[in-house]
């Protein structure tokens, strides 16, 4: 696998300020975004479903991450799929199951592929998050 960068700095900062400005506390999200990143890139996608009905902005952080990471991987292997639409968890059970099928059939290498570019862009999204972070009234 060789490495090329795919403007993931760009995108993860776009990501973050996209994010502060619906809703500055959402921005914790990025911490547990990154540490969903090692259960798999089908529980990274479900984060939204779980998000959406409590917790919109933290649900659309994710959906703005996912969102950018289909579109690094198209980029980069056109010919894989992955859903690229953030889904609600009112939508039939069906529809939910085809988005995650998806996931479900990625060759190995190309799971383990998607993931490390997944990774990256989080790791991108919490150093931005780290930076862009509002200060709290009495922090400093």
């Amino acid at each position: 696998m060789a490495w090329h960068p795919f403007d993931l700095d760009h995108l993860a900062h776009e990501i973050v300020l996209k994010a502060r400005q619906r809703d500055p506390e959402s921005l914790n999200q990025a911490y547990k975004m990154r540490a969903a990143c090692a259960y798999g890139l089908e529980r990274f996608w479900g984060e939204h479903l779980r998000l959406a009905d409590k917790e919109i902005e933290k649900a659309e952080f994710v959906g703005d991450t996912w969102k950018a990471f289909v579109g690094i991987l198209r980029k980069a292997r056109p010919d894989l799929q992955l859903p690229g639409t953030m889904l609600s968890n009112r939508q039939p059970e069906a529809t939910i199951q085809a988005a995650a099928q998806q996931i479900w059939q990625l060759d190995p290498q190309d799971h383990q592929i998607g993931l490390a570019v997944l990774i990256a862009l989080c790791d991108s999204v919490v150093w931005w998050t780290q930076r862009l972070k509002v200060p709290k009234t009495g922090d400093r």
